[in-house]
């Protein structure tokens, strides 16, 4: 582990899509020179928007470019083959990477479920305001 490492932020908004995993498998035997120690890359995960979403949408947390959903397989970066290959470059050439995580940006339901709640109340979610569980329809 590298202490007082300089990490370099690998999220560029404005890259064309199936760029950004191939970019940093190809500069990361320059990194160390550089004096750069670690990357920190864009959620890896489909977002809601398919290849034209940065990862901030989440879709799928599990779906790294890899299965065909929102009319996609490949995420805005490329696929989970060639995430992998950038990870193991940077790897051997001693680069850690950071991947940004958002689970609260949940979106992009493809259908609703019915679920049992129970109400709470919302400026204190401690406090209930029924005993009961009611059933309500969910998007998923």
């Amino acid at each position: 582990m590298t202490l007082n490492g300089t990490m370099m932020q690998y999220c560029e908004w404005y890259l064309p899509p199936q760029i950004l995993w191939k970019q940093l498998k190809k500069e990361a035997p320059q990194l160390p020179r550089e004096g750069i120690t670690g990357a920190w890359v864009p959620p890896c995960y489909k977002g809601a928007y398919g290849k034209e979403d940065v990862g901030y949408a989440t879709y799928d947390l599990y779906d790294l470019g890899e299965f065909d959903q929102k009319g996609t397989i490949p995420t805005q970066y490329a696929t989970k083959a060639q995430l992998l290959e950038a990870i193991k470059t940077c790897h051997q050439n001693a680069i850690q990477v950071y991947a940004d995580v958002t689970l609260d940006h949940k979106i992009g339901a493809d259908g609703t479920e019915k679920v049992l709640v129970q109400r709470y109340n919302p400026t204190n979610r401690e406090e209930k305001l029924s005993t009961e569980m009611e059933t309500i329809e969910a998007w998923t």
